[in-house]
Parts: structure tokens; C-alpha cells; sequence
């Protein structure tokens, strides 16, 4: 395991951006792959929802660094990294939600597209209703349509890509530290937002593996 991720693995949302993974290699990536068809095939083909439900509350109970070692490597635009992304999103959500529904509210505002309402939190959305639509949409990928849960959440990322951009504006004058660590941000989540859409794409036409 690279040391990027010695415990303890719930790290705040100010991380967010720093997490990175080991080198690759053939046969991480062949793991990678293989785990991620696997968990998703058993979770999808659990009909009582349980596997489903243990993925979701994964982080809040393990971490992130299992899931780290398995997929932080894997190419973005992939099943698993698709799945890293969105845990990903999920840890920085769960570790700060009041950041998160500030810059969703934010970035819902100032954003002239349809990416709030595809995204699907309520309006406004407070802190705990932005947890549950991270998990609602993680819910989705085990159980649901997964490309519809994949451009749900590059919607998200979207979203929040404005609110960060807007706030850091805010900040540039007073706090300009703060406002480099959201520019940051938003760099970050515009990136996974294309390869979420892009990878959505890929398994609407049986291409993303």
C-alpha cells in the first residue's frame, strides 16, 4: 500500500484533492478491473439490497484505504475508476457536508445549465440532504441504472465545480490561501466530471470495463 495512505483513512475534505495513487502496474490494473466487475456484479444481483447497503456505508466504517490500494490507479474513464470517483465524492461529502451544501447552493445559483435538477438534490439543499444524495446516487450504482447514476453525479460535480469557482472569486481579495484551495477544488471536480460523463457514455454502449 503507497503511504499516501497510512491510516488514519478518514481524512477531511480539505484532502480531497491530494489523494492520488501508487504507480500502476498490469497486474493492478488487471485486479482493479476484476474487483470492481465483481462487487458490482454481486451487488446488482442481490435482490434484498443488503450488498448494496454495506458498499454505501463502506468509507464511513473501513476508510478509504482499501479502496484506495484496489482502484486509486485504475484509468479514469473505467469501471473502477468510475467507482473511485464516486467514493471519492462520497468521503469529501461525508467529512465536510456543510462545505459541500455551501458550495452546491452556490454553484446552483450561479450555474445556467440543467445540472442541479439532473443531479437531484432538493432546492435548497441543507448538509444532510446533500449526504443523501451522494449516497442516494451510489445507491443508483449498485441497484439502478448505472449511467444515469454516473451523469447524476458528474451533474454533482458540475454544480459544485460553480459554487467553488464563485466562492473562491469571494475569497480572493481577503483569503487568497482559501481561495487556492477551492480553485483547487473546482480544477479537480471539472476533471471528474468529464470522466464521469465520459465513462456514463461507455457503459450505455458496453464499452466501460
Amino acid at each position: 500500500m503507497s503511504e499516501q495512505f497510512h491510516r488514519p483513512v478518514r481524512r477531511p475534505s480539505a484532502s480531497f484533492d491530494n489523494l492520488v495513487g501508487s504507480s500502476d502496474s498490469a497486474e493492478a490494473t488487471r485486479v482493479a478491473h476484476a474487483t470492481a466487475s465483481a462487487l458490482l456484479t454481486r451487488a446488482r444481483e442481490d435482490e434484498s439490497g443488503e450488498s448494496a447497503e454495506r458498499l454505501i456505508a463502506f468509507t464511513a466504517e473501513h476508510g478509504i484505504d482499501d479502496i484506495a490500494e484496489l482502484w486509486a490507479t485504475a484509468p479514469a474513464v473505467s469501471l473502477p475508476g468510475a467507482l473511485w470517483r464516486l467514493y471519492l465524492l462520497q468521503l469529501a461529502i461525508h467529512s465536510d457536508p456543510q462545505t459541500s451544501a455551501l458550495l452546491y447552493e452556490r454553484g446552483r445559483v450561479e450555474l445556467g445549465s440543467v445540472d442541479a435538477v439532473v443531479a437531484g438534490a432538493p432546492v435548497p439543499a441543507n448538509p444532510e440532504e446533500i449526504v443523501s444524495l451522494i449516497d442516494t446516487i451510489l445507491r443508483g450504482v449498485f441497484r439502478g441504472d448505472f449511467s444515469v447514476a454516473l451523469d447524476r453525479a458528474a451533474a454533482f460535480c458540475r454544480v459544485q465545480v460553480s459554487g467553488a469557482t464563485h466562492t473562491a472569486d469571494d475569497y480572493e481579495a481577503t483569503e487568497p490561501e482559501r481561495a487556492t484551495e477551492l480553485t483547487a477544488r473546482a480544477r479537480r471536480l471539472h476533471m471528474y466530471a468529464g470522466d464521469l460523463s465520459a465513462a456514463a457514455g461507455l457503459w450505455r454502449s458496453g464499452g466501460l470495463n
